[in-house]
């Protein structure tokens, strides 16, 4: 299925982007498939799926690693039990879920926060996805912190560290590697994400600014699909076989760096 996806995204997106120029394609500012004389530059896409993907990690990965920490080798059985569940609840809740509630509770907060004449904006794209991404960080996460052996914490004990000296030092380091590959589906999941993106962030193709109206890769391509025909329809095909690349290239360079790290 990979393969077969694979083999049609490159059929199919590649014919754009003989017609239109992969320069032109790929560094135009201007997106206009409607117009009279259309343009198809996705630059403000690529530029804001890499800025949204970017904020919501630096923002979603440390809350989720503290709280998997706290799960894991803090917290007392009975809070773990009411917690986890809590945890897993958020991860079943579906997207379309999130972004109606960053449209109605989200949106007009930062409106008013901000003095903005519109909330829908970059910054509430990044904040409905660190809380989307939340609970694939620390459900691995935590995973990867339990199977950590018991005695490297005890000789840590036993050398007179602390018990959070030894998470610190001892425990999330034995744990990297299961923690980088949360990182990974964090990134994934950000990356990937059109419905709760598609209703917080404005849907308009200008260049990336933290409180204006942006289009996403993902957004650009489902909010168009329904009606386009001809090279429009052939650039959005172009577009996702761009954000297919693009998650490859990620998860390459990524594995490729965790296993020089076991090395």
């Amino acid at each position: 299925f990979v393969l077969f996806i694979s083999v049609y995204l490159v059929l199919t997106g590649l014919p754009a982007i003989r017609e239109i120029g992969l320069v032109e394609f790929l560094f135009g500012r201007e997106w206009a498939s409607t117009a009279a004389e259309p343009k198809f530059g996705i630059l403000p896409f690529i530029l804001t799926s890499v800025y949204g993907t970017a904020g919501a990690i630096l923002i979603g990965v440390p809350i989720g690693l503290f709280c998997a920490i706290f799960l894991a080798k803090v917290a007392p059985p009975r809070l773990t039990a009411v917690v986890r569940p809590a945890v897993d609840l958020l991860a079943g809740i579906p997207s379309v879920v999130y972004g109606l509630v960053g449209m109605i509770v989200l949106v007009p907060a930062v409106r008013e926060w901000f003095h903005l004449p519109d909330g829908a904006s970059l910054f509430a794209a990044i904040l409905v996805l660190a809380v989307m991404i939340l609970p694939s960080i620390i459900s691995v996460s935590e995973t990867a912190l339990k199977a950590v052996p018991p005695e490297y914490e005890e000789a840590s004990l036993a050398l007179g560290a602390t018990h959070i000296e030894t998470v610190f030092r001892v425990s999330v380091p034995a744990a990297s590697s299961g923690i980088a590959a949360a990182v990974v589906l964090g990134i994934g999941r950000a990356i990937g994400e059109a419905m709760a993106v598609i209703m917080v962030a404005g849907n308009v193709a200008n260049m990336p600014g933290l409180f204006q109206s942006v289009r996403f890769l993902t957004t650009a391509v489902s909010s168009e699909m329904a009606y386009a025909s001809g090279l429009q329809r052939q650039a959005l095909f172009s577009i996702a076989l761009v954000l297919f690349l693009f998650i490859m290239l990620i998860n390459i360079v990524l594995n490729t760096l965790l296993k020089r790290k076991k090395g």
